[in-house]
């Protein structure tokens, strides 16, 4: 039986990847039930990531990548408006919209915790928020407000509570020179 081209498929693994965690968590996340979410067999998603690490760096990496769209695409470069409106805006946005997405993209930034192969990833994430947020500030302000939205965000998710944008633009804006 001559192989199936499927060039689609280590994209279609990630996709399981990130539906399986975001409804499993980390915990739930192994080659099998990715396979299983994928409709791919097995040695599939072990032949286009080896361990589950890199199947977990990917997921992490294109988990990432949605937020910062959303920051690139709502901070224009040379933009003259309020900054700290803008970021409350853009949180409000992040956390107001399907929360299990946000909450996936933690739990895997905070699996880097625990697992080293994904630190560099979690890196990449807060040096690319923190090069978009210097385009309109300087680069040690930028970094702090990377970390102020991060702990915003890490708050309204663990403790369940509600986002407050104004209180998120007032804690901003004591950040911005």
């Amino acid at each position: 039986m001559p192989r199936r081209y499927d060039p689609e498929r280590r994209q279609r693994i990630i996709d399981a990847a990130i539906r399986v965690a975001g409804r499993d968590g980390i915990a739930g996340l192994s080659h099998r039930s990715v396979a299983a979410e994928a409709d791919v067999p097995l040695g599939s998603t072990t032949y286009h990531f080896a361990t589950l690490e890199e199947l977990m760096v990917a997921a992490l990496r294109q988990a990432n990548e949605g937020f910062g769209r959303v920051l690139a695409e709502r901070l224009p470069e040379g933009g003259q408006e309020d900054l700290a409106a803008e970021l409350a805006g853009v949180l409000g946005d992040w956390l107001g919209g399907e929360r299990t997405g946000v909450e996936l993209e933690y739990e895997l930034y905070l699996a880097a915790l625990r697992r080293p192969a994904l630190r560099p990833v979690a890196a990449e994430w807060t040096e690319a928020a923190a090069a978009l947020l210097a385009r309109r500030t300087d680069p040690v302000t930028a970094r702090a407000l990377v970390a102020l939205m991060d702990g915003i965000c890490l708050q309204v998710l663990l403790t369940g509570g509600s986002y407050d944008e104004e209180y998120a633009r007032t804690a901003l804006a004591r950040l911005i020179p």
